[in-house]
């Protein structure tokens, strides 16, 4: 895989050092609605997952990277590939930054447009799509500004705090003339 850096931020494969950053982030239950996750994670589990981590993804449909910045390295969130479709040329891209004080310095648009150029030419994709809860207004405006439109709801799709919310669905589509 070709170096992915920007600016300001890199993207780099999943360390076994990063064990301790993934438990805080996957243990932590403010994300586990954009996560799906409803259980926490032990860090048997984690690093098992670590070990396996450096599989290609057209074996595993998933590519998560870390997004470090390019000052100090420090991990500050994850991006990743998801449901890898390579017959139908598409695949979803989810992001957080983790760290609340590196929020709201465009790190996490840096490196969604770093990813999805890399989708685009690497893993020559149509399409990459990010599935977004109603309300979650940093990532709506994220998306936008990246250039994805909002291309329908799924309605009541999220259930959330005893309650469901809908899911939008966007789409960064490359059109080839």
């Amino acid at each position: 895989m070709k170096t992915l850096k920007g600016k300001n931020i890199l993207l780099r494969a999943l360390e076994p050092t990063d064990l301790d950053f993934l438990y805080k982030l996957e243990n932590d239950e403010s994300v586990w609605e954009v996560s799906n996750t409803i259980t926490p994670y032990s860090r048997f589990i984690l690093k098992k997952y670590l070990e396996n981590s450096h599989k290609d993804i057209f074996e595993v449909k998933q590519l998560r990277l870390v997004i470090c910045t390019q000052t100090n390295k420090k991990a500050i969130g994850c991006i990743d590939l998801y449901d890898f479709d390579p017959k139908n040329l598409r695949v979803g891209l989810g992001i957080i930054i983790f760290s609340k004080k590196e929020k709201r310095k465009g790190f996490a648009y840096e490196a969604t447009k770093i990813l999805c150029d890399y989708a685009f030419e690497s893993l020559d994709v149509h399409q990459v799509y990010a599935a977004i809860t109603e309300g979650n207004v940093a990532s709506i405006k994220l998306f936008e500004k990246v250039g994805f439109i909002n291309t329908g709801i799924k309605k009541d799709w999220i259930k959330s705090q005893g309650r469901f919310k809908d899911e939008l669905h966007y789409q960064l589509i490359q059109h080839v003339h």
